[in-house]
């Protein structure tokens, strides 16, 4: 997840769930101020009921006359039941039905003196009164219909309003930390264009003032800094290999012209032939060095041409053959190709035969034959090619290790060479997107598969 998102995301939960807190707050606090409320009307009634008794000659023949004509302030719905001393109805509001009550209500009066009960339906509001020196029980139950309305209506409201509250968080939270962060974005993306080519152009600084802005000034400066350094190293990359190419090529003459002579012993004669291929490989570790030195992983595709996989493959097999004479390769296209292959990839010629020189050069040194076979099959979308040869197997344990720079397998004891060959071989398909491995099919074969993406 984004930086982007995660601020957003995380600024989005904080205010949902406070914006849920306040409006749980406020229906809680609505819920007691109408129970509040109600019950302050049931005291009213209460206080009603117990004037009446006190002024009244007669309650029993007088109360129903007198409720009839203060009906307009009966709560919804109410009842009265009210019982004397003995617990014995005295009177009630109910019409043409049973009156029955709670007499553990009664009991608990008794103690209390007063209850009230909101979890009852409908809400029951009870006292118990001294009257003219006796005792009354007074029960009276009603609905607050028009309370619990406007709860409900509240809760309604207040629930379509976070639902609409959480979906405008979330959509602003996205927007604001998206405009906020913008100049980070437009950081990335000139970060994202920079090569080794271009460390010298600098990141543009609009508010030099904020974090941001410090931040592009802080990865100008390092970028001035990685200028320096790497072109002083491909500056002497570049030199070191060029001036080394001068001696080796007239060490390599020399030793060419020292061989020719017939005065020498056949012992002399293997060891000169032995230093001028010696020289032959360090020239050509040389001549890799400095083609590496050239190029990078995106510089290298401006120079990019269509290269024929076939030719390459003949051309290097050429210059393996001038050192090796004994050194044969049988060459085949697979028949599984696809009928119009042209068997052309994009690349650089010349490191592309780097490549197979280094490839041949192994099967020359450790096939038990000098002779490599090579197959090319075409897809549409790939080109593999298969170098084949038959000698001493690289062990399991070391395969893993096996395109390491200055990695020898042990099978390459009393054998020429710098341990750099499949490293520039890896490092060289990868600048053009392919990919090589190695697998033995038996204890005496070796098969590096080069896939290349069409």
């Amino acid at each position: 997840m984004s930086l982007k998102r995660k601020i957003a995301f995380s600024l989005s939960i904080a205010f949902s769930l406070i914006f849920g807190i306040m409006m749980f707050v406020i229906y809680v606090s609505f819920n007691d101020f109408r129970r509040d409320e109600f019950k302050e009307r049931f005291q009213k009634r209460l206080v009603f009921t117990v004037n009446f008794i006190e002024k009244a000659n007669d309650f029993e023949r007088e109360a129903p006359l007198f409720f009839d004509e203060n009906s307009d302030n009966v709560l919804l719905n109410e009842n009265i039941i009210i019982l004397n001393a003995e617990k014995e109805l005295v009177y009630s509001t109910l019409k043409d039905k049973k009156v029955t009550w709670d007499n553990v209500l009664l009991e608990k009066l008794d103690k209390e003196k007063t209850i009230y009960d909101e979890k009852s339906q409908p809400e029951i509001y009870a006292a118990l009164r001294t009257i003219k020196g006796e005792n009354y029980y007074i029960l009276t139950s009603a609905q607050d219909v028009t309370g619990e309305s406007k709860l409900a209506f509240l809760g309604y409201t207040l629930m379509f309003s976070y639902i609409i509250s959480v979906l405008l968080i979330w959509f602003f939270s996205y927007y604001l930390v998206s405009k906020f962060l913008e100049p980070l974005e437009i950081l990335k993306s000139e970060i994202s264009d920079i090569s080794v080519h271009k460390l010298t152009t600098p990141v543009v600084v609009k508010n030099s003032e904020d974090e941001i802005g410090v931040l592009a000034k802080s990865f100008n400066l390092m970028t001035g800094r990685l200028n320096d350094v790497f072109q002083s190293q491909k500056d002497f990359n570049s030199s070191a290999a060029h001036e080394m190419r001068t001696p080796l090529t007239r060490m390599a003459f020399q030793l060419e012209n020292l061989i020719q002579l017939e005065n020498h012993s056949d012992k002399t004669k293997t060891t000169l032939q032995q230093m001028l291929q010696d020289v032959y490989q360090l020239s050509d570790l040389t001549k890799s060095l400095l083609l590496l030195s050239k190029f990078d992983k995106e510089g290298i595709a401006s120079v990019y041409e269509e290269v024929r996989i076939d030719e390459v493959v003949f051309d290097a097999f050429e210059t393996v053959h001038r050192n090796f004479p004994e050194f044969k390769m049988d060459f085949q296209i697979d028949e599984e190709s696809i009928e119009d292959s042209i068997l052309t990839v994009k690349g650089v010629k010349s490191l592309l035969e780097i490549t197979f020189i280094n490839l041949f050069k192994n099967a020359a040194l450790y096939s038990d034959n000098q002779e490599v076979d090579i197959s090319i099959k075409e897809t549409d979308f790939r080109i593999i090619v298969k170098v084949f040869s038959i000698g001493s197997t690289i062990p399991i344990e070391e395969r893993d290790k096996l395109f390491e720079a200055f990695m020898r397998g042990s099978n390459s004891e009393n054998k020429a060479g710098s341990g750099l060959g499949l490293r520039i071989v890896k490092r060289i398909l990868e600048y053009h997107k392919a990919d090589i491995t190695y697998s033995s099919l038996s204890d005496s074969e070796n098969l590096f598969t080069v896939v290349f993406n069409k």
